[in-house]
């Protein structure tokens, strides 16, 4: 079982105003909580130390560089012992930006991003479906994503 670090309410109002805007400064936040800016700096610190904060990144609009498709994309393996070899080779494709063991019909449910649809099946067909291990695939393009949104974690149960 997963132990969960003990965090304060503070601390998930910090969190929260970072995951709507990761760019917000440290004093602005501070300012918006009535705290210090110390305090937020010493929070974020504790949070970091504690794993809750791994790093930080950047959303990029994919289309807008050229990368028209994505695809999610069901892998059946040969066997599931196979799992963390294959999973070392997806690794090393950079078009998969997600990979997921999962449970049911899939032993592994990647997200692709592509440039158009022959990008794609080169991926498919050059790259994963040479690997070793994996039995088949089942390729699911999105023309929409509609829901992306993090995790409301102030709301209390």
């Amino acid at each position: 079982m997963t132990e969960h670090p003990e965090i304060d309410q503070l601390d998930r109002q910090i969190l929260a105003k970072l995951v709507e805007d990761g760019k917000t400064p440290y004093t602005d936040i501070a300012k918006q909580l009535f705290v210090s800016s110390g305090t937020i700096h010493v929070r974020m610190k504790k949070l970091e130390q504690l794993g809750i904060v791994k790093g930080s990144s950047l959303t990029v609009d994919y289309q807008k560089l050229g990368y028209d498709i994505t695809a999610f994309l069901g892998i059946h393996l040969d066997k599931s012992s196979l799992y963390d070899d294959v999973v070392a080779l997806l690794k090393q494709i950079p078009e998969i930006v997600e990979a997921n063991y999962t449970t049911g019909m899939y032993s592994i449910f990647t997200k692709i991003v592509c440039k158009d649809t022959n990008h794609l099946r080169q991926v498919l067909h050059d790259k994963i479906q040479k690997i070793s291990g994996i039995q088949r695939t089942e390729t699911f393009i999105s023309l929409e994503e509609s829901i992306s949104r993090p995790v409301n974690f102030l709301e209390e149960d």
